[in-house]
């Protein structure tokens, strides 16, 4: 059965489609709201690689989208980990009529939910108490331990899709990927484990270093980096962003985000090759300035008394 979707006419009506969306971020957000995926609830599983296909887009044009449509719109929420998109202001622009057969079709949708925290960001925005007050009955308090719990028992959905570019692949994906046609299964449980391992390192060194306890939606759009095709080494070169930021006591998400960014697009895509850039910086900028120490020209010998009145008449 075909599923239609619409969407209200005063979206171009809408100040914030006015004045500060450009007709890329219109189309995109368009199909957030239309594609096959969109469910009743406002809350759908889709991988950012699918999105590229659908949009004709790269993964990493989806990827800077997605940022922008969360920090800077705020009209959206993703969670990497079980590819759960949420849309924040679903439940005011289509929620408004209730009824059994409605209220029945969200429960069963709300059931399949895996972050829960999803469900209460879009709640916030519904009008109706009705369907309200059904959302927030599938709130958990501690968003932060069902997500734990969830890592520690390797509980990963659609784990078969893993986002990564086609190019530049690093050589031990290509022989994972080898090894998933002889052994499916087995592939499914290492990708599995060495994801849950990464969010655990990556976690743990944000728990511990003061970035913030309770900032989940800071944690998650980190995680983000992990899906990033552009580094071989994802885990450790987030790691390392997230030194340099304690180092320099920044221990905020854009810090780190604006870190990672350079990185890309200096395409530098391990640890080796970053400390080598950075080592060339420092070495380039200790010879500009052993140069500019000292002035051009033939020294004058320490010997020599110069006597500057020379020539003058008093």
């Amino acid at each position: 059965m075909a599923k239609y979707r619409m969407v209200r006419v005063d979206f171009w009506k809408n100040p914030i489609a006015l004045e500060e969306m450009t007709p890329e971020d219109k189309y995109f957000y368009l199909y957030l709201l239309t594609n096959p995926n969109t469910t009743q609830i406002g809350i759908y599983r889709m991988t950012k690689k699918q999105m590229a296909f659908d949009l004709g887009y790269s993964v990493e044009t989806v990827q800077s989208l997605m940022e922008r449509f969360i920090e800077h719109h705020k009209l959206i929420r993703y969670n990497p980990i079980t590819r759960e998109l949420a849309i924040k202001n679903w439940g005011k622009d289509n929620l408004h009529k209730g009824g059994k057969p409605v209220m029945d079709c969200i429960k069963t949708e709300l059931k399949d939910v895996e972050d829960t925290s999803l469900i209460s960001y879009v709640a916030e925005t519904i009008p109706k108490g009705e369907i309200r007050s059904l959302y927030e009955s599938f709130c958990k308090q501690d968003v932060e331990k069902e997500l734990s719990h969830k890592l520690d028992d390797n509980i990963y959905p659609d784990t078969k899709s893993v986002e990564v570019d086609d190019q530049n692949k690093p050589r031990d994906t290509i022989l994972r990927q080898q090894k998933s046609i002889d052994n499916p299964e087995a592939e499914t449980e290492d990708l599995t484990q060495t994801h849950s391992q990464d969010v655990k390192e990556i976690f743990g060194f944000w728990d511990n270093n003061g970035f913030g306890l309770t900032n989940f939606n800071g944690k998650q759009q980190l995680i983000s980096w992990l899906e990033n095709s552009s580094f071989l080494q994802p885990k450790t070169v987030i790691l390392k962003a997230m030194e340099i930021a304690c180092a320099n006591n920044k221990r905020k998400l854009n810090y780190i985000v604006g870190i990672l960014k350079n990185w890309r697009n200096e395409s530098l895509l391990t640890v080796e090759e970053i400390d080598s850039y950075h080592e060339n910086q420092k070495s380039y900028s200790k010879n500009k300035h052993s140069t500019e120490s000292f002035p051009t020209g033939r020294a004058i010998p320490t010997e020599v008394n110069l006597d500057i009145t020379a020539g003058e008449d008093w």
